[in-house]
């Protein structure tokens, strides 16, 4: 004899499916982005209108758009300080390697006399950062600006990332500020790391 199913709808407003003997009841699978695309291609269909029809396929591009997922999440709040804390993880992860290596050290000696090189080393982590928060479109946020054109994630990135870099190397005696050419270059170097560290640690969990 068979089992009688009946289905009921949950609190959630979702559909499931109770068994006659009390058993166990199976969910409906959840509704995907694809469900939406079949739903809005059969509603292509039914549209009589170009114009109709030419809005039902912008949908459609709207939600394929929506279903591809993003290397960087999209900022959407001011930068506070869980995004601090975030930025800070961030530099740390990517920094330590930098503190330790000695390869860091001789980069510092050999770029600190040179007012361009360390230019270069300054602009391009910039640069980097910059790539970063736009991927993430954090100049969308006007909350976040200051006086409507400072970003104040980025200040607040790029004090993360120098105080950590001066901090961590001076504290384990990674430069000798006897010389603060070579020490300042050192911590340039390692500073340009931690930024892009800690970009991608504010970026990422969006």
């Amino acid at each position: 004899m068979g089992t009688e199913r009946d289905d009921t709808s949950d609190a959630s407003g979702g559909t499931t499916s109770a068994r006659a003997d009390g058993g166990p009841t199976d969910p409906e699978p959840e509704p995907d982005i694809d469900d939406v695309l079949d739903d809005l291609e059969t509603l292509e269909d039914m549209v009589d209108s170009p114009e109709e029809r030419e809005q039902v396929r912008e949908a459609m591009r709207t939600a394929r758009r929506a279903g591809t997922p993003r290397v960087f999440g999209r900022i959407r709040d001011s930068f506070d300080l869980r995004d601090a804390g975030e930025a800070v993880v961030g530099a740390f992860v990517f920094g330590i390697p930098m503190i330790v290596e000695g390869g860091t050290l001789e980069i510092g000696e050999d770029i600190a006399y040179s007012v361009p090189a360390l230019a270069v080393t300054a602009l391009f982590g910039l640069a980097v950062v910059l790539g970063i928060l736009y991927a993430a479109r954090f100049e969308e946020v006007e909350s976040d600006m200051i006086a409507g054109v400072v970003p104040r994630r980025l200040i607040g990135i790029l004090a993360i990332a120098s105080g950590m870099s001066i901090g961590l190397m001076t504290v384990w005696r990674r430069v000798d500020w006897s010389d603060p050419s070579v020490a300042f270059a050192q911590c340039l170097v390692t500073g340009v790391v931690m930024a892009v560290g800690a970009s991608l640690g504010d970026v990422l969990p969006e």
